[in-house]
């Protein structure tokens, strides 16, 4: 009867906030509730999908490495429909990718990630996450940048500037912007945000110092990884390997 009355409650709780959410956007014009209806669905379905195979994941480090598999093919499916980049949205995968792996590799290496999937998922998650937002928007950036201001790099082609270069030089500054959430997380953690790394230890029965150390270096790890995706959808723009398809460049909520 109790757990009863504690989903019933959960279930009230979520519903109120999606509906907020939806009113709000909906009444001051920023978009419709469909978004927030869609998202909110879901994300029900996916953390219930994830919670019955958890457990069974977690145990088999084979079915951990497809795990995070999946998740890098989620994350650049997700990240290729944001930018409306199409069949060539596949090279957002190389942004994600290029600073993950290497971090992970690295935190194994050292011996600060046990090869468990109790650690691996969540700090994989965490810095494919990070590395899909990131990408999102500096692609986003990039390219909105790109068309708005053509005039100036045809003038840049003109006074002998290699359309890499060219491109480079207009897109750079406003791809930049896309590390401001992570730089803004890393700088007020503890005073304003204490991410789930950290909570999740502590809540776990871990030493504060612990949990504090581990969040450390995946906020860190985060400022890297962020950093190399960034850097590399500058490239992949500036080669001609990321472009949108159509002119639909205004941001998809659905």
């Amino acid at each position: 009867m109790v757990i009863a009355t504690d989903w019933a409650r959960l279930l009230i709780v979520c519903v109120v906030f999606t509906a907020a959410a939806g009113a709000i956007a909906w009444f001051t014009g920023l978009t419709t509730p469909k978004p927030f209806i869609n998202a909110a669905v879901r994300a029900l379905l996916q953390l219930a999908a994830v919670s019955a195979v958890i457990t069974f994941v977690l145990t088999h480090l084979g079915l951990t490495g497809v795990f995070l598999a999946v998740m890098a093919v989620v994350a650049t499916a997700t990240s290729a429909r944001r930018t409306g980049t199409g069949g060539r949205g596949a090279w957002v995968a190389a942004a994600i990718l290029i600073g993950t792996v290497p971090a992970l590799g690295l935190l194994i290496g050292l011996g600060l990630l046990p090869v468990q999937g109790i650690a691996l998922i969540p700090v994989g998650g965490i810095l494919i996450g990070g590395a899909m937002t990131a990408t999102t928007l500096s692609a986003r950036r990039a390219l909105d940048t790109l068309k708005d201001r053509h005039g100036e790099y045809e003038a840049a082609l003109a006074l002998g500037f290699t359309e890499p270069t060219a491109v480079r030089e207009l897109i750079r500054k406003p791809s930049a912007e896309a590390l401001i959430p992570a730089l803004d997380q890393t700088r007020t953690v503890g005073l304003v945000t204490l991410p789930g790394a950290f909570v999740g230890m502590l809540l776990g029965g871990a030493p504060v110092w612990q949990a504090g150390a581990l969040q450390i270096v995946v906020l860190l790890a985060l400022l890297a990884v962020e950093a190399a995706a960034v850097a590399t959808v500058v490239e992949l723009v500036a080669r001609g390997l990321v472009r949108r398809t159509s002119q639909a460049g205004e941001v998809r909520l659905t």
